[in-house]
Parts: C-alpha cells; sequence; structure tokens
C-alpha cells in the first residue's frame, strides 16, 4: 500500500498527460482495492481459516497476542469490519457514537497505545477530542482497529502485506534480485491471488493495448511485478512498461535479465517523454534507437541477451506549463479511507482527508543538500509553471473531483512561485486548502506566513534535520537554527501547523550533538515552533554528495556487492563511533510523547537506555530567540 486515504498521484498525471496527446488512457488503484477485497467479512472467515492452519500447532498462551485476540473475538471483528469501513469513507458518519462507546469495535493490542498515554497523562481521549470531537474521536479508535486487522493479515496469513507505515530508513536498496524473483516464482500469498483476481478484471474490462506501472517506494515493487505476472500469463504478447519513484532512485544500475520475465520497458524519471516516446515506438513510428531512458533486452553480436539502456539525448522533457493537469477518471475517489494514526493534528494529516496532489515546479531550487539525490532528475532538473497556469489546474481538479483539499507535493515549494500563487488565488477568488513541503528559509517572513495562510494555508513540512548549526552546515541545508525557529514560529503564529522533519546518525555526528539537538526540538515543540515531527536515521545513497565524496564528510563507503538489480543506499564506517541506535530509540520515544504534549519536563537522559551527555543547551534558549529576537548558535 503507499496511501489509503488518497491516490497516489503519478498514474494521474500520466493519464492526463497522454489524454492531451490523443491517447485513450485509462488508470486503476489496485492497492485500495486489495485493502477493501480483504477487509470484508467473507476475507475474514478465509483470514481466520489460513490463522488456525498457520498456528495449528501452538497453544492459546503461545499465540501472538493480535492472534489470539482476532480468534477470541472473532465473531465481533466478523460483525464489524464492513461497518468500519463505510465509516473511515465517510459514508456512515452516526456509527461514531457507537464506537466511541468502546463496546462495538474489539480490541486488540493497537489499542494499548490508549492505555500508555493515559498512564502517563490522564484521559488522553477526552483531552485530544474533547465533548464535541465525535467524529475525529470514532475515527482514532477505528483506525486503531484496522491496525490490529492488518497486523493479523502480516503475522498470521501474508508476510508481504503490510499498509503503509512513514518509515525511519527511507532507502531500502537489495543489490540482487534473487529474493523477489524467487517469491514470484513461489506459490502466490492470500494478498496476491486477490491482487491477481483484480488484475484479470482490469484487463477484461479494459483490453489494453499497453499496460504500466508505476512503483513509487520499494514495498511496492511485489505487488507491482505481481501485476506484471499476471498481465503476461493472461497475454504473453502484452507490453508492459515499469517506472515510477523506486525505479528512478534505485535501478540506475540495473542488469540482471529476469527482470524482463514479467516487463517489456522500464522507465527512468519523469515519465511523459519516455512513455510518449515508447508508444510512439510501438506504433511504429519511431525505432528502438529513438527511446528515451528506457531499458529493455537486447542482443548482442554473439546471440547473447543483455539489458541495454537506451537515452536519445535529442528529445527533451515535457516543460512543466505544458504536462497538463491531473486526472482522477476511474479512480474510486469515493472508497479511500480517512484515517487517524495519532493523536497529533499535524501528523494525522498524512493520512486523513482526499487530497488532489500538484506539483507546483518539477525539482528542487535548491539542490544543494548534502544528503539529498541531487543529481538525479528529479531534484536537478528546477522547471516551473507559472501562477496562472497552476490556478487554472486547481479549478480543473475541483471541478472534477469536487474536493479543494491540495497537497503540493514539491520536493521543496518555491518561496517566489508559492507567493505568487498565493496572491493569484485570493485575487482570482479560488477557495482551497493546502499544504506542502518546504525549506525553512528566511523569506518566510510573519507577513508572507500570513498571505499564505489566507490563501488556504493549513499546514507545511520542512527539514530541520539535525538541530546543530555545525551539521546544518555540513548539510549545506542554508538554514540555521535559529533561522528556523525564527520561521516555524511565524507559520504557527500565522495559524500553520508546522512539522519537521528530523535526521540523526550524520557522519561525524556525536552523541553530544544528539542530546544538544533533542533539547533544541524539545524547547522548539514546546514553543509552539513546530506540532509534529519525525526523526530519520541517516542512510547515505549512492546519487547524493555524501555518497559521491565520502572523504569530505570524514567517512568510509564499504564496498556494496555487485549491483545486478537495485543500488542506492550504502553503507559506510565513520570514525566517530557513536552509538545511533541506541540514541534512535531515545529520540523516536521523545518525540512520540512530546507530539502528545507530555514529557517537556523530563530531563535528557531520561529517554535513553543508558547515560548519556548532559546537554549544554541552556532550557530557555528558544523561548528567548523567539521573544526577544536573539541569535541561537550552538557551535
Amino acid at each position: 500500500m503507499t496511501q489509503l486515504n488518497t491516490p497516489y498521484p503519478a498514474t494521474a498525471y500520466l493519464t492526463g498527460f497522454l489524454r492531451s496527446r490523443g491517447y485513450k488512457a485509462v488508470q486503476r488503484d489496485p492497492a485500495i482495492e486489495l485493502f477493501l477485497e480483504m477487509m470484508t467479512a467473507p476475507a475474514l472467515d478465509i483470514i481466520r481459516q489460513h490463522v488456525e492452519a498457520n498456528y495449528e500447532q501452538f497453544e492459546d498462551d503461545e499465540l501472538p497476542e493480535v492472534i489470539f485476540n482476532f480468534l477470541a473475538e472473532f465473531d465481533r471483528y466478523q460483525q464489524t469490519v464492513e461497518a468500519a469501513i463505510r465509516f473511515l469513507q465517510g459514508k456512515d458518519p452516526s456509527l461514531a457514537l457507537r464506537i466511541n462507546s468502546r463496546r462495538f469495535l474489539p480490541e486488540g493490542p493497537a489499542f494499548d497505545a490508549i492505555a500508555q498515554m493515559e498512564a502517563v497523562s490522564g484521559d488522553v481521549l477526552k483531552a485530544a477530542f474533547g465533548s464535541l470531537g465525535v467524529q475525529d474521536k470514532a475515527k482514532y479508535l477505528t483506525t486503531l482497529f484496522i491496525n490490529d486487522l492488518s497486523a493479523v493479515i502480516t503475522q498470521g496469513v501474508d508476510p508481504y502485506f503490510e499498509v503503509s507505515r512513514y518509515g525511519e530508513q527511507l532507502a531500502a536498496a537489495n543489490p540482487s534480485f534473487d529474493n523477489l524473483y524467487d517469491t514470484l516464482m513461489g506459490e502466490p500469498s492470500f494478498s496476491a491471488e486477490i491482487l491477481e483476481q483484480l488484475v484479470e478484471q482490469y484487463l477484461e474490462e479494459t483490453q489494453p493495448d499497453v499496460v504500466a506501472l508505476t512503483v513509487p517506494f520499494p514495498g511496492n515493487m511485489l505487488g507491482a511485478l505481481r501485476i506484471a505476472q499476471t498481465c503476461k500469463a493472461v497475454n504473453p504478447d502484452l507490453p508492459v512498461v515499469m517506472g515510477g519513484g523506486f525505479i528512478n532512485t534505485e535501478l540506475r544500475a540495473l542488469k540482471d535479465p529476469r527482470v524482463f520475465e514479467f516487463v517489456d520497458f522500464i522507465c527512468l524519471d519523469d515519465g511523459e517523454r519516455p512513455f510518449l516516446t515508447l508508444l510512439e515506438y510501438l506504433n511504429g513510428e519511431r525505432g528502438v534507437d529513438e527511446l528515451v531512458r528506457t531499458y529493455f533486452l537486447a542482443e548482442d553480436e554473439d546471440g547473447e541477451i543483455f539489458v541495454h539502456f537506451n537515452n536519445n539525448a535529442e528529445l527533451h522533457d515535457i516543460p512543466q506549463s505544458d504536462v497538463g493537469a491531473p486526472v482522477y477518471d476511474g479512480l474510486p475517489l469515493g472508497e479511500y479511507l480517512s484515517l487517524c494514526e495519532m493523536l497529533n493534528p499535524m501528523h494525522r494529516i498524512w493520512s486523513d482527508g482526499r487530497w488532489n496532489k500538484l506539483t507546483i515546479a518539477h525539482g528542487c531550487y535548491w539542490r544543494k543538500c548534502s544528503f539529498c539525490d541531487v543529481s538525479l532528475d528529479y531534484i536537478d532538473r528546477y522547471d516551473a509553471a507559472s501562477a496562472d497556469v497552476l490556478v487554472d489546474r486547481i479549478e480543473q481538479l475541483i471541478e472534477e473531483t469536487g474536493e479543494t483539499g491540495f497537497h503540493f507535493v514539491d520536493e521543496a515549494l518555491p518561496p517566489k512561485l508559492l507567493f505568487a500563487l498565493a496572491t493569484r488565488l485570493i485575487e482570482r477568488k479560488v477557495m482551497i486548502s493546502w499544504w506542502g513541503n518546504i525549506r525553512f528559509e528566511k523569506t518566510f517572513t510573519p507577513e508572507r506566513c500570513q498571505l499564505l495562510a489566507d490563501s488556504g494555508c493549513i499546514a507545511v513540512s520542512g527539514g530541520l534535520e539535525v538541530a546543530s548549526d555545525r551539521l546544518l552546515k555540513l548539510m549545506k541545508k542554508g538554514v540555521s537554527v535559529e533561522q528556523v525557529a525564527r520561521v516555524t514560529k511565524a507559520f504557527s503564529d500565522a495559524g500553520v501547523l508546522v512539522h519537521a522533519y528530523l535526521m540523526y546518525g550524520f557522519p561525524t555526528q556525536t552523541e553530544q550533538e544528539t542530546v544538544d539537538s533533542l533539547e533544541m526540538v524539545r524547547q522548539l515543540m514546546q514553543e509552539g515552533c513546530f506540532q509534529s515531527a519525525f526523526w530519520h536515521r541517516f542512510v547515505a545513497t549512492v546519487h547524493s554528495p555524501i555518497g559521491m565524496n565520502p572523504e569530505e564528510y570524514g567517512i568510509t563507503l564499504v564496498e556494496p556487492d555487485e549491483i545486478l538489480f537495485a543500488e542506492n543506499d550504502v553503507d559506510f564506517i565513520d570514525p566517530t563511533g557513536t552509538d545511533h541506535d541506541m540514541l534512535g530509540a531515545g529520540l523516536r520515544k521523545a518525540v512520540y510523547n512530546y507530539m502528545h504534549g507530555v514529557g517537556y519536563e523530563e530531563p535528557m537522559g531520561f529517554w535513553f537506555e543508558r547515560p548519556v551527555a548532559d546537554t549544554g543547551i541552556p532550557r530557555d534558549l528558544v523561548a528567548k530567540a523567539v521573544n526577544n529576537f536573539i541569535v541561537i548558535s550552538n557551535d
């Protein structure tokens, strides 16, 4: 799964573009349909049978807690699952009062989170939702119910099934295709069987000439290959094409020909030009040597088959002003689920609500951060459309979907264009709610933050990364802790929610710097600068300045295995020797509590398994900075 609350935008972009060029493009989202097929009363009965067969040798006290609870409460799970799904789809809001009684849904291990929080801070549900937040409270409880069922499927039936989660490590390169290939050659899992049925249905309905699959993240690759495998089983001559974020990032050194037992072509980077050119080739309008950023199998002079990469440099990418608006026709917009995964108003918006996704500019206008894949096209090639073109697309999407919520999915929203867009939205009286990712740079003054809020901005996210000026300079972030404090407070004061991306384990980062960073984060959250945050473990990637020039950052890369399949993250040796695994557990625990409004008064050492360095940061440093405009420095 990628998201359960809203469609991933890649197919909507390509569908809109291809239709603008005269192609009959049809899109489907098998992820949401697969999930909904598994969340029915008949499906739960099949799941129960699988669970009982897989655990028949176990005594009750040996069963995983979530499995034991599922079997013990099966009748209630089966009776309530379809009603719970309808509620999360917004189709049965009156059910909220029954859900809130805590006697309607069976409660498994996922509900332990409530008791754990209540042990620290009392009645957390009442604090979060009050007396009138009936719908939101029920949504939160029903999300816990869904989490339990998902865990039952993963632990008891199908280890490959997983609802998307906000992962600590964002890269997951595997140099070998062996594991995926062996899985695909083996017996299909429970979810794979349902996926195959869905794909067969799609093929029967649409009778396509070409099938294209987008693979946004590593966890989507197995499902995509299962779809391709089914397509080939139904029609071996049907061309299957693959692209998407995972492909663009990790398959740039692809050599294993076995991948092409499932797909015929793999396209890199923005799909419009490569896919358009490929369709022209399949129509006999171009030669194979004209394909753009495309892998396929070829034969050498000795008759040996190898993976060939062709890139016609004469054909350029489609400008942002010409790619057109996304089209959501074909996606079941009324079937997506709005979830509430955490009692935090900012953190929940990733999984709650229906968002029209739109890019206001391709690439990153900054493209300097040392940890980022700045050498790849999706970062390096900056190209923006005008504010008026963007507002036209926004109006078109509102007319099609009936939704006025927008998630601008840029790498970093360019301030100049963002201010122009906000002004045009106001001038043209286009009423939307929007959020997106920014850099916390000084151009976001209180006045401009208010302008964005007036245009409909409800939330922003951005990278604070490490709250250390030394490391921020090494990262080439172009910001300081003091600047981040000012900017985030300006957004918060304008009524805009703020989420901070945090990082630990950066090259040469010491334990002292990590503890000091946590203290800075504590103060920033306590002062209301941002409401939500998440710690990511740093990963060196081959496409980043750190991966390309590790010696400049004081580390040594570990020689990788032979790369035949995926290549992205790379292991390294940091002579600093900091125990990042131990620190990471404490960082996550602390921020989780801060996001729920508790634990601010605890000393830094409280969160870690062993004694750590005392912080050298004064406990009122951020308060003085945002109130008295002093300069922060922890060099």
